[in-house]
């Protein structure tokens, strides 16, 4: 899994969202400045949780979590994989995923293959070099890939297209060269998320700490007590 973090003006944070936004913009209007709210998140391209509360909250920056190291990078099936790990209570959890989805919007995919995510990481990495839009497009496009429409994670072709769709330059060449970027993936996953054991995990200004695909309220609720 991976983790993000955001710094931005607390009047944006949810430009999204009318009501919510507005309510951001009277809050920061009541000090004497704007306050700046930073925000780490972990996660990882394979998290539904994760996909969740990504749209409930945009602008971040991504770092890496690996939700399974030892994942197969040739890839198994998504729902192999699934009732392997979560048994009896796989269809449950799929009815409730899937449940979760449409009220965001979208409808999950459960066709094609899951595994290592690393290289997905060092692309969302690079992506980052690149600029934080870029990046945050790049994860857009691979959680959607993976999640609706039965992509694999792993497959080089899907990454680099995904690359290509929010102008992600020269990823073909760093991907060919499997060290690039590794070691900064491993970087952030000793500063972001060593000391956590699931995604999404969300740390504001270094103290707050929320877990799971939150709803906008909480993120407010949390936020207002930040800028105090």
């Amino acid at each position: 899994m991976r983790l993000v973090s955001v710094q931005k003006c607390f009047s944006f944070v949810f430009q999204k969202d009318s009501k919510i936004g507005s309510i951001m913009a009277q809050s920061s209007g009541s000090n004497t400045g704007k306050k700046l709210i930073r925000i780490d998140v972990s996660s990882d391209s394979v998290c539904p949780w994760c996909f969740v509360g990504k749209r409930n909250l945009d602008k971040i920056k991504w770092h890496p979590f690996f939700l399974d190291p030892s994942a197969p990078k040739e890839g198994v099936s998504k729902r192999e994989y699934y009732e392997k790990k979560f048994g009896s209570r796989t269809q449950v959890l799929l009815a409730q995923i899937t449940e979760i989805f449409r009220n965001v919007g979208l409808e999950y995919d459960m066709s094609g293959l899951t595994g290592n995510t690393l290289d997905s990481h060092r692309l969302i990495y690079f992506a980052g070099k690149q600029g934080l839009d870029k990046q945050h497009a790049l994860v857009e496009e691979l959680y959607l890939g993976y999640f609706t429409q039965g992509k694999y994670i792993g497959d080089r072709e899907f990454l680099l297209e995904s690359a290509r769709k929010v102008g992600v330059e020269g990823a073909a060449e760093f991907l060919e060269n499997p060290n690039k970027g590794v070691k900064e993936v491993n970087e952030d996953l000793q500063k972001y998320s060593a000391n956590i054991s699931g995604v999404p995990n969300y740390v504001i200004n270094g103290k707050q700490q929320l877990s799971g695909g939150q709803p906008p309220e909480v993120f407010l609720r949390a936020f207002h007590v930040a800028a105090k």
